[in-house]
């Protein structure tokens, strides 16, 4: 890549990304651009983009490499966009990472084995919120209701669809299937636009405090046969809990299942680059769990394997095995 793309939106972000401007010099234009591709402005993805970015940043002199984050469609777009050779690296939820690599769900036909692995993040477990008005004890309760699906192109989107496969359902059964993106359905869940949502998230989340906060949403299990079946048959998915008190007006805990957030890249991005990337990581790990508190109880040793269905891409290889991680 020749050039940054850089939607910066979110002011918490503004200055972590911050970087001065270039002087022309020949060490200047050796520099290698990249960018990692993210999601909404709210949500975890942008935070663990922007963390890396500035960790990477942090030593360009050394390495030569500027990195940029961009807020995108999330994972599927990711995926496709690093295959189109326009990101550098994206994030992925571990059953996207797992579909491409097979060339299953929504990469049914569209095998993608150049897909590539650099390390797993945080759990996201699927978050279900409902308007505190609606009515919503269980899931099955938003039969006949207003339910945001997810934008096509999401991680979330394509988990969805899973789900209401496994149940029998379609997206006709909801009385308005809408497509919002994730930075859209905490506004129109609080605005009566929608009764609720699915969204896989790490937590806690911006997404989520802001309307469990603002109009009372209320946090709803997913649970029962089919979410059984599921993470029975899929590698991909595991249990998960939202402790209570976590938001505002819910202090039960909320049983659930989930992915991990994964970064990931293709085989064409050089060895070094991705070798520079991890090495800023693992390097400043203790900075890195710092920038955001889903962070907080990360484990190096399980980053390299949990939720990386994709070959470790050789340049992040190399820095687990100097580290003793990768046998």
């Amino acid at each position: 890549m020749n050039h940054v793309t850089l939607s910066c939106r979110a002011a918490g972000f503004a200055a972590l990304l911050a970087v001065p401007a270039f002087v022309a010099t020949p060490a200047a234009a050796q520099q290698k651009f990249v960018t990692i591709g993210t999601g909404g402005v709210t949500g975890v993805y942008y935070a663990v983009g922007g963390a890396v970015c500035r960790l990477l940043n942090k030593d360009r002199k050394a390495h030569g490499i500027r990195c940029s984050v961009e807020s995108t469609g999330g994972s599927a777009f990711n995926v496709n966009t690093i295959r189109a050779g326009e990101l550098d690296f994206g994030m992925a939820q571990s059953d996207v990472q797992y579909q491409a690599l097979k060339g299953e769900g929504t990469f049914k036909d569209k095998a993608y084995p150049e897909l590539r692995a650099v390390y797993s993040v945080h759990p996201e477990p699927f978050t279900v919120l409902a308007r505190k008005e609606a009515n919503v004890a269980k899931f099955e309760d938003f039969k006949g209701k207003r339910f945001n699906v997810g934008n096509p192109g999401s991680g979330t989107r394509s988990s969805m669809e899973q789900l209401l496969g496994a149940m029998g359902w379609k997206l006709g059964d909801f009385s308005l299937a809408s497509e919002l993106k994730a930075d859209e359905h905490g506004p129109a869940l609080c605005d009566n636009k929608i009764d609720g949502f699915f969204y896989a998230v790490g937590h806690p989340s911006a997404n989520i405090q802001d309307p469990t906060t603002t109009c009372g949403a209320k946090l709803v299990s997913l649970t029962g046969s089919a979410v059984d079946k599921l993470v029975k048959d899929f590698p991909y998915f595991a249990k998960a809990t939202i402790p209570g008190g976590m938001y505002a007006s819910n202090p039960q805990a909320t049983e659930t299942y989930g992915v991990m957030a994964t970064l990931v890249t293709s085989n064409k991005t050089p060895d070094d680059v991705v070798y520079a990337l991890v090495k800023a990581t693992f390097d400043n790990f203790d900075e890195f769990k710092k920038l955001h508190p889903a962070f907080a109880n990360l484990d190096p040793a399980r980053m390299v394997t949990n939720g990386n269905s994709a070959p470790l891409h050789p340049g992040a290889a190399k820095y687990y095995k100097e580290k003793g991680w990768l046998k």
